[in-house]
């Protein structure tokens, strides 16, 4: 699970040129712009990652102005959300600055110290998600399955030990898409669809990803997937086009790119061109593939590498890349299958609101 707010420690304190009263301080693999002088190397601080919502509390009302959201309601009206201070990314004095960082003092009593402690429980700390898109309700079936992953990816700026150890290997690189999450399986003969948190009734045409598998005939190609395999088969995808997220890409019609193709029976991804030729076979189209990269980039040299047009559309700016080894493998920092993204800086300045 994502800590949203950690105990950290200051790697780095540096000056911002032009900048009198702010610098900027190095936390795990981020930039954080920070009053000057008030953090110094090796100091123990509470990091809070970009996307945390912070309670309304009097300790976190200097924010208001710049960063409360309010509450968030369901189709029932019932709160989805809670009003609160959201941390997102922001460009000050030239410096992009990704998090915001507090003193241990603001811990209530009793809470872990320890580096690495996850404190997003203790601080009441929540993970902001932008308002449901129209025509994402619907009948629901029940929570995210089990029996699969979630799409959820490691940011490269907690992984710097994992890019030390794997310095010198070839990954393959994909365009990071801004879209809408999609998995569609079929397990145990019966055809499934889900959002990124939730299992949905795929008969109920209210919702768009109902609409998008049947135009698609998403239930039809995943069974020739299942018969060409001869295991069950799982897809992840972001949909894309008119509707959703401002049709970015400038679609003329809905779309979907495939991101990941899963052997359900074995709880594992297909290795990276097993799974392009499987979609290629039933007529599925991934996300673009930027080629391959040789690792021997830190965090900073990664995120630069992040920036740059979508291969989709030229005129607007990539949402950043995924990296991932050519034949999967699990990695201990990450948690998983050795896989993690990079979001480019300039797309969260541009669009993330």
């Amino acid at each position: 699970m994502r800590k949203l707010a950690s105990i950290q420690t200051v790697n780095a304190v540096e000056p911002i040129p032009g900048a009198d009263a702010i610098e900027r301080i190095r936390v795990l693999g981020w930039w954080v712009v920070a009053k000057k002088g008030e953090h110094r190397p090796g100091e123990r601080i509470v990091y809070c990652e970009i996307d945390s919502l912070l309670p309304e509390r009097p300790e976190f009302e200097f924010l208001r102005a710049s960063c409360f959201k309010p509450a968030q309601t369901d189709v029932d009206g019932a709160e989805a959300l809670p009003a609160g201070f959201r941390i997102r990314t922001v460009k000050l004095r030239g410096q992009v600055s990704q998090g915001i960082c507090f003193p241990l003092s603001i811990l209530p009593p009793g809470a872990p110290t320890d580096e690495g402690a996850d404190v997003t429980d203790a601080l009441g700390v929540l993970k902001w998600e932008p308002p449901a898109p129209v025509g994402m309700g619907g009948r629901v079936k029940g929570a995210f399955p089990g029996f699969l992953p979630k799409t959820d990816e490691v940011r490269v700026q907690l992984l710097e030990k994992a890019l030390e150890r794997h310095r010198g290997k070839t990954f393959y690189v994909t365009e990071k898409l801004d879209g809408t999450s999609l998995t569609a399986f079929v397990r145990q003969g019966e055809f499934g669809l889900c959002s990124r948190n939730l299992w949905l009734d795929e008969t109920d045409e209210t919702n768009l990803l109902a609409r998008v598998a049947r135009t698609l005939r998403l239930e039809e190609k995943l069974r020739d997937a299942r018969a060409r395999l001869d295991r069950d088969v799982a897809l992840q995808a972001e949909v894309i086009g008119p509707g959703v997220q401002k049709n970015k890409y400038a679609l003329p019609g809905v779309a979907i790119r495939v991101f990941n193709v899963l052997d359900v029976d074995a709880y594992r991804l297909l290795d990276h061109g097993d799974g392009l030729k499987l979609l290629e076979a039933v007529g599925l189209e991934p996300v673009p593939q930027l080629g391959t990269l040789v690792l021997d980039h830190d965090v900073d040299r990664l995120v630069a590498f992040s920036e740059g047009p979508s291969a989709l559309n030229p005129k607007a700016q990539r949402e950043g890349v995924v990296l991932r080894p050519l034949v999967e493998e699990h990695d201990e920092d990450v948690g998983g299958r050795l896989s993690f993204k990079v979001v480019n800086p300039k797309f969260l300045l541009k669009y993330d609101e």
